[in-house]
C-alpha cells in the first residue's frame, strides 16, 4: 500500500500561527524518517485556522531538512497565479530538490469574497482553467515561446479533480487526485481510466485518493478525534472562516447545543472520514483501493492532540510494509 501525507498547517485555539508552520516541517522530517511516499502541504488564504498559504515557500523550507520523501503541492490554486510564476516556482524547487517535487494543480478560488478581491480573481471565464494549466506545463516542458528558469526536468503535474476535473485529468493525461463526492462517483473514475490520453511523460493513468483519515484503540475514540475538524468544517458555513481546531471536549460541549443541521453536518463529515480501528482502517483503505483503481492513498489526519496525529502518522507508516 502506497501511502501520502496532505498536511494544510492546520493551527490549534490558544497557539500562533507559526507553531502550526513548525510542526509542519517537524512533521515531514518524521514523516522522512518513517519511509512516506510524499508529504504534500496546501493552499489556503487568509483562513484563520490555516496558516500555510504558500506551498512551495514551505516545501523549500521541508526539503532542507528531508532527504527522501517526495514534496508536493497539493495543491497550488492555478486562478490565483500567473502561469509563468507558478512554472518558476516549481522548476527552483526541482532545481533545488533535483528528482523530489510534485506539482499538484487545482482551480478554486478564494474561501470568502473579500479574498477572492485581494486575490484579484473573483470569476473564472469558461476555458481560462484549462488554458492556464496548459500554459504552465508548457513553461516546464520547454515548449513555449520563452524558457522559464532555472531551466531543469520539469516535475510530474497531478490534477486535484473536483467537479469535472478527472474528465479534464484524462484528457490532459494527467494524473489526477480525487476525494470527497468523487470518491463515490464510480462512473467518472470509470470514465477517466477508459478515456485517458497517454503522453510522454505519463503513458498510463494514475489515481490518487484523498480522505481524512483517524485511527484509535476503539472505533468511538478515533471518531471522537474527528470532531475538531468535523465542527471546523459545519462552523465555517455559518462564519465564513475555517476556524482553529479545539479540544474534543469543547466541541462536545457546542454540539451538544447547538441545532440539528448544523450536528447533522459535523456527522456527514465524520461518516465521509475513515475512521476506527487500525485494522478497521487498514481494511477500508484497501477496499477503497480496490473499489476506485487507485495507486495512493493521500491522507490528511489533523486530530487536536497531535500525538494523536503521531500515533496515526506511524500506523499508516506500518501499512506500506504489507
Amino acid at each position: 500500500m502506497r501511502i501520502s501525507l496532505l498536511d494544510r498547517a492546520r493551527t490549534r485555539s490558544g497557539e500562533p500561527d507559526a507553531a502550526a508552520v513548525a510542526t509542519t516541517v517537524e512533521r515531514a522530517v518524521r514523516a522522512d524518517e518513517l519511509g512516506f511516499e510524499r508529504f504534500w502541504t496546501a493552499e489556503h488564504h487568509a483562513v484563520p485556522g490555516i496558516a500555510g498559504a504558500a506551498p512551495t515557500v514551505l516545501l523549500a523550507a521541508i526539503g532542507a531538512r528531508t532527504r527522501n520523501i517526495r514534496l508536493g503541492t497539493g495543491g497550488i490554486m492555478v486562478p490565483n497565479h500567473s502561469p509563468l510564476v507558478v512554472a518558476e516556482q516549481a522548476l527552483l524547487l526541482e532545481a533545488l530538490y533535483p528528482g523530489r517535487v510534485d506539482i499538484g494543480l487545482g482551480g478554486s478560488l478564494g474561501f470568502t469574497a473579500p479574498v477572492r478581491r485581494a486575490l484579484g480573481r473573483t470569476t473564472l471565464r469558461p476555458g481560462e482553467y484549462e488554458t492556464d494549466i496548459e500554459e504552465i506545463r508548457s513553461y516546464l516542458n520547454g515548449d513555449a515561446d520563452i524558457t522559464v528558469r532555472p531551466r531543469v526536468g520539469p516535475p510530474p503535474v497531478f490534477l486535484l479533480a473536483i467537479k469535472d476535473g478527472l474528465s479534464l485529468a484524462a484528457e490532459l493525461g494527467l494524473p489526477a487526485v480525487i476525494g470527497g463526492p468523487l470518491l463515490r462517483n464510480s462512473k467518472a473514475i470509470d470514465a477517466y481510466f477508459r478515456d485517458f490520453r497517454p503522453g510522454a511523460r505519463t503513458p498510463d493513468p494514475y489515481l490518487m485518493v484523498s480522505v481524512d483519515i483517524s485511527v484509535a484503540e476503539t472505533a468511538e475514540r478515533a471518531r471522537d478525534l474527528l470532531l475538531p475538524e468535523a465542527w471546523a468544517f459545519a462552523d465555517s458555513r455559518d462564519v465564513g472562516e475555517f476556524r482553529a481546531l479545539q479540544p474534543v471536549e469543547d466541541v462536545r460541549r457546542m454540539l451538544g447545543s447547538t441545532r440539528a443541521k448544523k450536528a447533522d453536518a459535523v456527522n456527514g463529515w465524520m461518516d465521509a472520514a475513515v475512521s476506527g480501528t487500525p485494522e478497521l482502517v487498514a481494511d477500508t483503505l484497501t477496499d477503497l483501493l480496490e473499489r476506485t483503481g487507485a495507486s495512493e492513498i493521500l491522507a490528511s489526519v489533523s486530530a487536536y492532540d497531535r500525538d494523536d496525529v503521531r500515533k496515526t502518522d506511524e500506523f499508516l507508516a506500518s501499512l506500506q510494509d504489507r
